[in-house]
Protein backbone atom coordinates (compact mmCIF):
# COMPACT_ATOMS: atom_id res chain seq x y z
CA UNK A 1 0.00 0.00 0.00
CA UNK A 2 1.50 3.30 -1.06
CA UNK A 3 1.22 6.02 1.53
CA UNK A 4 2.04 9.60 0.62
CA UNK A 5 5.07 10.97 2.42
CA UNK A 6 4.23 13.66 4.94
CA UNK A 7 5.52 17.12 4.18
CA UNK A 8 5.97 16.80 0.39
CA UNK A 9 3.38 19.47 -0.39
CA UNK A 10 4.88 21.76 2.27
CA UNK A 11 8.34 21.22 0.80
CA UNK A 12 7.19 22.28 -2.67
CA UNK A 13 5.34 25.26 -1.24
CA UNK A 14 8.44 26.36 0.73
CA UNK A 15 10.62 25.89 -2.36
CA UNK A 16 8.32 28.11 -4.41
CA UNK A 17 8.32 30.77 -1.68
CA UNK A 18 12.12 30.65 -1.50
CA UNK A 19 12.44 31.16 -5.26
CA UNK A 20 9.97 34.04 -5.18
CA UNK A 21 11.72 35.75 -2.27
CA UNK A 22 15.16 35.11 -3.76
CA UNK A 23 14.29 36.93 -6.96
CA UNK A 24 12.81 39.86 -5.04
CA UNK A 25 15.83 40.12 -2.75
CA UNK A 26 18.34 39.69 -5.59
CA UNK A 27 16.67 42.54 -7.50
CA UNK A 28 16.80 44.71 -4.38
CA UNK A 29 20.48 43.93 -3.83
CA UNK A 30 21.29 44.78 -7.45
CA UNK A 31 19.49 48.13 -7.16
CA UNK A 32 21.34 48.96 -3.93
CA UNK A 33 24.62 47.88 -5.56
CA UNK A 34 23.94 50.05 -8.59
CA UNK A 35 23.23 53.08 -6.41
CA UNK A 36 26.37 52.45 -4.35
CA UNK A 37 28.39 52.00 -7.55
CA UNK A 38 27.15 55.28 -9.00
CA UNK A 39 27.88 57.11 -5.75
CA UNK A 40 31.37 55.55 -5.60
CA UNK A 41 32.05 56.57 -9.18
CA UNK A 42 30.90 60.11 -8.47
CA UNK A 43 33.15 60.28 -5.40
CA UNK A 44 36.14 59.19 -7.47
CA UNK A 45 35.25 61.68 -10.20
CA UNK A 46 34.98 64.58 -7.73
CA UNK A 47 38.29 63.64 -6.10
CA UNK A 48 39.93 63.53 -9.52
CA UNK A 49 38.49 66.89 -10.55
CA UNK A 50 39.41 68.58 -7.28
CA UNK A 51 43.04 67.51 -7.57
CA UNK A 52 43.13 64.86 -4.82
CA UNK A 53 45.16 62.40 -6.89
CA UNK A 54 47.21 60.82 -4.10
CA UNK A 55 44.72 57.97 -3.36
CA UNK A 56 42.82 57.75 -6.65
CA UNK A 57 44.38 54.38 -7.59
CA UNK A 58 43.25 52.80 -4.32
CA UNK A 59 39.75 54.23 -4.71
CA UNK A 60 39.42 53.01 -8.29
CA UNK A 61 40.63 49.52 -7.35
CA UNK A 62 38.25 49.39 -4.38
CA UNK A 63 35.35 50.50 -6.54
CA UNK A 64 36.18 47.98 -9.29
CA UNK A 65 36.63 45.03 -6.94
CA UNK A 66 33.46 45.82 -5.01
CA UNK A 67 31.51 45.73 -8.29
CA UNK A 68 33.21 42.45 -9.22
CA UNK A 69 32.42 41.02 -5.77
CA UNK A 70 28.74 41.93 -6.15
CA UNK A 71 28.54 40.15 -9.50
CA UNK A 72 30.36 37.03 -8.26
CA UNK A 73 28.26 36.74 -5.08
CA UNK A 74 25.08 36.95 -7.14
CA UNK A 75 26.30 34.16 -9.43
CA UNK A 76 27.43 32.06 -6.46
CA UNK A 77 24.07 32.36 -4.70
CA UNK A 78 22.20 31.47 -7.87
CA UNK A 79 24.37 28.36 -8.27
CA UNK A 80 24.05 27.47 -4.58
CA UNK A 81 20.25 27.56 -4.62
CA UNK A 82 19.96 26.04 -8.11
CA UNK A 83 18.15 29.03 -9.57
CA UNK A 84 18.75 29.63 -13.25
Amino acid sequence: MAIAQPGINEFYRASGEMHRWYFSLSDLVLVIGAIAGILGGLRIYTNWQSGKHHHIDAQVMGWFFSCLFLILVGAFLRALYGIS
